[in-house]
C-alpha cells in the first residue's frame, strides 16, 4: 500500500502545470466522467480531484468509454 502511494503522490506531483490549471476539466469532459465518478468513486469523492483521478485510473477497466476517452486526452 506504501508503494502504491508514493506511487500515485509521484504521478500527481509530475502532471504538467497546465494539467493542474485544468484539473476540474471542460464542461463536457466533466459530463462524460460524473456518472463513472458517481459510480465507482463516491467513497472518495470528497478528498479532491487527485485523488477522484487516481479512482478513475483504478477503474480504469470499468469506466465508460467517453471517459476514458478524457483521461487518455489529457494524457492519462
Amino acid at each position: 500500500m506504501r508503494k502504491f502511494l508514493l506511487a500515485l503522490t509521484l504521478v500527481s506531483a509530475s502532471l504538467s502545470t497546465a494539467a493542474v490549471a485544468q484539473q476540474r476539466g471542460t464542461p463536457e469532459e466533466q459530463k462524460a466522467c460524473t456518472r463513472d465518478v458517481q459510480k465507482f468513486c463516491r467513497p472518495v469523492i470528497d478528498q479532491g480531484d487527485f485523488t477522484i483521478l487516481a479512482c478513475l485510473k483504478e477503474n480504469r477497466s470499468k469506466i465508460s468509454a467517453a471517459c476514458d476517452q478524457v483521461l487518455k486526452a489529457n494524457g492519462q
